[in-house]
């Protein structure tokens, strides 16, 4: 009994070399798709990119109305914020003769209820 012994490179590449020709050859003799089954499958994929476009206007429109409506969410804040500041801030100081216009209308007011 032989035993087993291991191929040469020549026998490698012969039979790499075969292995290619007999690809080949298969590739050879598959049917070849004809015109219109070449201008559906063009038409089909123009009919995929033209959705894949669509898809991504639609989403690229709905990312800009989130970042629309967070950026008026932020404006309200900011406009709510400086309304509560400046309902919280002290009343302006009032001058001298400001304050004596008031004391002197209530003055008045006293003198004409009498």
């Amino acid at each position: 009994m032989k035993g087993y012994k291991a191929p040469s490179f020549q026998d490698r590449a012969a039979a790499s070399s075969q292995a290619k020709e007999k690809a080949l050859a298969k590739m050879k003799a598959a049917p070849q798709p004809d015109e219109a089954e070449l201008a559906q499958r063009a038409a089909r994929r123009i009919e995929r990119e033209a959705q894949a476009e669509a898809k991504a206007a639609k989403a690229r429109q709905a990312r800009e109305d989130k970042q629309r409506l967070a950026d008026e969410k932020r404006a309200e804040a900011k406009a709510e914020e400086a309304r509560l500041a400046e309902a919280a801030a002290p009343p302006p100081q009032r001058s001298e003769a400001e304050l004596k216009a008031a004391r002197d209308a209530r003055y008045a007011a006293r003198k004409s209820r009498k």
